[in-house]
């Protein structure tokens, strides 16, 4: 998992904004980042209205109508296949969300905002991402609509503490690594090597795990989830089998690859959304004082 969701940087920077740390431009442009450009459908009206936008609005008017609806803070979603982390209904809502791998949650406001992402370029991009062949490499670009649907109140599923997600965590890494290397395949061959130098050089290149106003922790614990994402990656090559990176590659080698991956994944997962959704924990904690 070497992407970083979409939902992680609209929950963090919306997050930030809640909390007075950055501004409302500021925010919208960390969220897009490389992206061209992120709208919002169906966002609710202002309080005290009933209904919803009729067009798709920008991530500014959008961040500000949600703490205008007294949102507190935005939580993440990164559920898969039986496994509905972050997620509180209703079904609707969590179908559509497993569809995409990601959402957020904006509980005070009754909502959740799943991303449709729409790629034009040579590639494709994502699947379900639009293509249009008449654009050059150079000129790929992608564009997001945040979809706004109801969301139950109610515990998110799954999603573990900080310190919980730490402590597995670092189980998870020592377990992996060492399962994997008696395998051979914890990064053997250069194009292991490559991805995993890539990856170092991305997490040195000055960016900001988190958004300003979260705990020291909960970066922490975002940095180490997505290290440990990064093994999983590369242990399992382009193909999802491993075979790129030169390991094992008999089929029974693969099921066991894939036995020892799945709950390292899972972890890394869960703690991810222990990292982003820690802002709106600690607000929760602080109102119920």
């Amino acid at each position: 998992m070497l992407r970083e969701p979409r939902s992680g940087r609209l929950a963090a920077w919306g997050n930030a904004l809640l909390a007075g740390a950055v501004s409302p431009d500021a925010a919208a442009a960390s969220i897009t980042g490389e992206d061209v450009t992120h709208r919002v459908t169906d966002l609710p009206l202002a309080a005290g209205r009933t209904g919803v936008e009729p067009v798709p609005v920008g991530l500014t008017l959008a961040l500000g109508r949600l703490r205008a609806l007294g949102v507190r803070g935005l939580r993440v979603a990164l559920p898969a296949a039986g496994h509905p982390l972050g997620l509180t209904g209703p079904p609707e809502f969590n179908e559509r969300a497993l569809e995409v791998g990601e959402a957020v949650l904006a509980p005070e406001a009754g909502i959740g905002l799943v991303p449709v992402v729409h790629s034009a370029g040579p590639d494709g991009g994502e699947p379900g991402q639009l293509a249009d062949p008449r654009f050059g490499p150079a000129d790929t670009h992608t564009e997001v609509v945040w979809e706004c649907l109801p969301v139950r109140v109610a515990p998110p599923a799954d999603v573990p503490t900080l310190s919980e997600a730490e402590r597995e965590l670092a189980e998870a890494m020592r377990s992996a690594t060492e399962a994997l290397t008696r395998l051979d395949v914890a990064g053997s061959g250069p194009v292991a090597d490559a991805a995993l130098e890539a990856y170092r050089a991305r997490a040195e290149a000055g960016r900001e795990v988190l958004a300003p106003g979260y705990p020291p922790r909960a970066v922490r614990v975002l940095e180490l989830a997505q290290r440990v994402g990064a093994l999983v990656s590369i242990a399992q090559g382009d193909g999802g089998d491993g075979r790129a990176y030169g390991g094992a590659v008999s089929a029974s080698e693969i099921a066991t690859r894939s036995a020892l991956l799945r709950p390292v994944e899972r972890t890394a997962r869960r703690a991810q959304v222990a990292a982003y959704n820690a802002y709106a924990e600690e607000r929760e904690r602080d109102a119920g004082r």
